[in-house]
């Protein structure tokens, strides 16, 4: 789910240094862990212009990253709704599909001040969605950008879905820039928030997700 920046003060008794970032399978102290991940959407997942919204209760993010947290790469990702797959919003409905893939370029980064109680960011490089609305006749919009969401580890009370014990990644009203290609009636920004639980691959290509992982300092 922004970069950690680095202060080198030379020859300072006073300076400071941020805490590297590891990724861990299984608990706190298990392995670091290299490799694929997905992550599934609990709840729904909200859109909100200023021409109204849609609202999502299905989505599916496929991807991988690095054990120090850099090379987050997003391979794959799905937006629908049961019953859909448009989703439901504005007075009408919402259809939403990732532009662009791979998104690459994010990172994740342990937050040694547990800012808002969270344990990491995550950003997403390259994120971009089409989204086509039925109102006014049909509009279709680009979205994007670099998007940053709030990391919790399973054991964090301040997670956002407490009666889940998984990694969670939480976009909480984070804001999208309108693209080119789109109708001249999209709004210049739209408002995204969600809620996802994370997990890894359980072996490389094995396509089983159910690896817990832990974000912690390195």
């Amino acid at each position: 789910m922004g970069a950690a920046a680095v202060a080198l003060v030379a020859g300072s008794a006073t300076a400071a240094s941020a805490a590297g970032t590891g990724i861990h399978s299984g608990s706190a102290t298990g392995p670091l862990f290299t490799g694929n991940v997905q992550a599934s959407l609990l709840g729904t997942a909200s859109v909100t212009t200023s021409l109204g919204g849609g609202s999502c209760n299905q989505s599916t993010m496929t991807g991988s990253v690095n054990s120090d947290g850099t090379g987050v790469k997003i391979t794959g990702a799905s937006f629908t709704n049961n019953p859909g797959p448009s989703c439901p919003g504005g007075g009408g409905s919402v259809a939403v599909s990732a532009q662009g893939l791979p998104w690459t370029g994010g990172n994740v980064t342990y937050d040694s001040a547990h800012t808002g109680g969270r344990d990491a960011s995550m950003t997403i490089a390259g994120f971009k969605v089409k989204a086509v609305a039925s109102i006014l006749g049909g509009i279709t919009c680009y979205y994007g950008g670099s998007v940053t969401a709030n990391g919790f580890n399973a054991d964090n009370a301040s997670r956002p879905v407490t009666t889940v014990s998984q990694a969670e990644i939480q976009l909480n009203n984070v804001t999208v820039n309108v693209q080119s290609g789109g109708s001249f009636l999209c709004p210049s920004t739209a408002t995204v928030s969600a809620t996802y639980q994370l997990l890894g691959e359980s072996s490389p290509g094995s396509g089983t997700y159910n690896q817990q992982l832990w974000v912690e300092s390195s």
